[in-house]
């Protein structure tokens, strides 16, 4: 199917599709660093009217500190693991849209417990692109201190293989995020077999 295919759904609805249901697990959206999993993640929320949440930003209110200042103070181990915390509470929680940091995923228990829970989203971006859109943002620790693009190509050749193991694989790049955010949703539907009560 073509990607202009998959972005001609319908915007105008009277009444939801035969069999429409309400989302009943969550959507945990996976990628690098600049893949837009905010972005989308929230766009997709307001389409599913479910909540938005960054797990980096629960990790940040639990622990009291930014990411950075926990890698700094303690150490990635220790991050990832209050990692895993969080984003286990948020998955036996009610049905949302989760944006996971960029390791989550390579975590094998983390892994397994979205795989059991929810349904996992890989947004997949070039190097080209993830380069564009963290440029300049010095609260990407991982970016800190080396030269970004260096590091995110690592990171593309360490990650790429695990994030494949995703339930679902989009491609994003310089499209509008509202046509990629139609594509996933689509994807989800898919991948579900039925498609889900929207608000247009």
């Amino acid at each position: 199917m073509s990607e202009m295919a998959e972005t001609q759904k319908p915007s105008g609805k009277s009444a939801e599709p035969h069999g429409a249901r309400a989302l009943d697990r969550t959507i945990v959206l996976v990628g690098l660093m600049g893949a837009g999993k905010s972005c989308i993640g929230r766009r997709l929320a307001g389409r599913l009217s479910v909540p938005f949440v960054d797990a980096d930003a629960e990790i940040e209110q639990a622990a009291g500190c930014s990411i950075s200042e926990i890698f700094e103070k303690y150490g990635e181990p220790y991050f990832r693991d209050g990692e895993r915390r969080v984003m286990t509470r948020l998955l036996h929680g009610s049905p949302s849209i989760l944006a996971a940091g960029g390791g989550a995923f390579m975590d094998p228990e983390t892994r397994n417990v979205i795989r059991e829970h929810g349904i996992s989203v890989w947004l997949k971006a070039d190097l080209d692109t993830l380069s564009l859109r963290t440029k300049g943002r010095s609260h990407r620790p991982l970016l800190n201190g080396s030269d970004p693009r260096d590091v995110l190509a690592r990171l593309i050749e360490t990650r790429y293989p695990v994030y494949a193991q995703s339930d679902i694989t989009v491609e994003t790049g310089h499209d509008n995020p509202t046509v990629t955010c139609v594509r996933v949703l689509n994807a989800v539907e898919a991948f579900m077999g039925a498609p889900l009560i929207t608000k247009d």
